[in-house]
């Protein structure tokens, strides 16, 4: 966390009269947040990285989209536009990751160090509406998106395991291709059939819109827009809203769109397995609660601890063709990578919660419990699992801030675009600028 405050204000000193340096909000545990700007142009683009503690990966993309707005000034002069990069939007949770952040950069090492937040704590969301948002991290977004009126933002994600996929507010005709193009170039999956987006309108390949919010139950909030969130709050200002997810691991098998053989027995397959491994995580935690010393440390832990072990089961439900969740809905069509994700995303609760667990024994002193020896068991189990069982295979960070780069730098040029073509009823687009060049990439 520190190192991207140093870096940013290095880029200011060489370039004093191209870029800013300021604080822009204070996290819950008091760690600035800093907001990079690059260029003095009328029409605002704001990019946030790091929402989730977890994805350290956008805070190198901020920076390196800093370069290149510096370098290039069809990025800034040529389109009227200021690059406005949130260095990061979870301080404090990244801070909680830093124990894997230096590498080796392995699956294990991962989990065992892996922080998240609970739903509730996580800045992006917007569970009581954006007038009751109570994190300052939140507020701060918000205060960013009124202060910009952006035409368009940017949410830097990563998947830990899987690949590259993007979400929407507003169709941005082309980007599906320019995605593509990129993850050729740089070897990254493409998530064909993305848990997150499970029943979200398809736009292109890897490219979802992301459903107006509507309430509902706040443990599927991903997968269904249960809450509202900063990526929709700013529809009010016309912002169309990028949500660019880059992979650490990739899965080639999440590109494969062809028919699933039986799908309803790999269905299963995947249920059970999550069935299987919640029991097996409730019986250790159950264990391990009564001897964890009371304190915040401790409760940021088993917050999102509890949260995964609520979800498991019910989504374990929903994926199984033989149960009734009670919700009458249906699964969409599925394509073997729907399937591969699915498999991905039980994988990723159970592995999640597991090493949350793991901290809880280590980080309070010794194991009265007993359940470390069985905690290593399923973590490498698992990991295992990942690299075996799937092909996961490490994506060298560079070849992730550049793709995540590219698919931003389409989007400004697909949305700059939009933003001044007429509308379909003739009326003028939104504000003035000058025409970003067709070969940007």
């Amino acid at each position: 966390m520190d190192e991207l405050g140093d870096r940013a204000a290095d880029l200011v000193e060489r370039h004093p009269r191209e870029a800013r340096l300021r604080r822009v909000g204070t996290s819950r545990a008091g760690s600035p947040m800093l907001l990079l700007s690059v260029g003095g142009g009328s029409r605002q683009v704001l990019v946030v990285a790091g929402p989730h503690a977890n994805e350290p990966v956008g805070g190198a993309t901020v920076l390196r989209l800093a370069e290149r707005a510096l370098e290039d000034p069809r990025l800034t002069e040529g389109a009227d536009a200021t690059w406005n990069l949130l260095l990061c939007a979870d301080p404090d949770g990244l801070r909680r990751n830093e124990g894997w952040l230096t590498g080796p950069y392995t699956l294990g090492r991962y989990a065992r160090n892996f922080y998240r937040p609970g739903f509730l704590e996580q800045p992006e969301w917007l569970p009581d509406g954006p007038d009751r948002a109570t994190l300052p991290e939140t507020r701060t977004l918000l205060r960013l998106q009124a202060e910009l009126r952006p035409f368009l933002q940017c949410s830097l994600h990563g998947v830990d395991v899987g690949g590259g996929f993007a979400e929407l507010t507003h169709d941005l005709p082309g980007l599906a291709d320019r995605m593509a193009l990129a993850a050729a170039r740089l070897g990254i999956p493409r998530e064909l059939g993305s848990y997150d987006t499970l029943y979200w309108p398809c736009l292109g390949p890897a490219l979802y819109r992301i459903p107006l919010p509507r309430q509902g139950d706040f443990t599927a909030a991903i997968t269904e827009a249960a809450v509202d969130s900063t990526w929709c709050h700013p529809r009010r200002y016309g912002t169309v809203t990028a949500v660019v997810e880059a992979p650490m691991w990739g899965v080639a098998a999440v590109g494969d769109g062809s028919p699933p053989d039986d799908r309803d027995a790999q269905l299963r397959t995947v249920s059970d397995a999550l069935r299987r491994d919640t029991r097996r995580l409730h019986r250790l935690l159950a264990r391990l609660r009564p001897h964890v010393p009371p304190g915040p440390d401790a409760a940021r832990l088993l917050a999102p601890v509890d949260d995964y072990l609520l979800v498991s089961p019910r989504l374990a439900d929903a994926w199984d063709p033989g149960t009734d969740d009670g919700t009458g809905r249906a699964l969409p069509p599925m394509t073997t990578a729907h399937l591969v994700a699915l498999r991905l995303a039980g994988r990723r609760l159970a592995l999640r919660t597991a090493g949350l667990l793991h901290q809880l024994v280590t980080r309070t002193g010794p194991d009265p419990a007993a359940v470390l020896p069985e905690l290593d068991a399923a973590v490498d189990e698992w990991c295992a699992d990942y690299h075996d069982g799937c092909g996961a295979r490490w994506i060298p960070v560079a070849r992730q801030v550049e793709y995540q780069s590219r698919v931003v730098l389409a989007a400004f040029e697909l949305a700059a675009r939009r933003g001044r073509e007429p509308s379909p009823t003739g009326s003028p687009g939104r504000g003035p600028g000058a025409a970003v060049p067709l070969s940007m990439e």
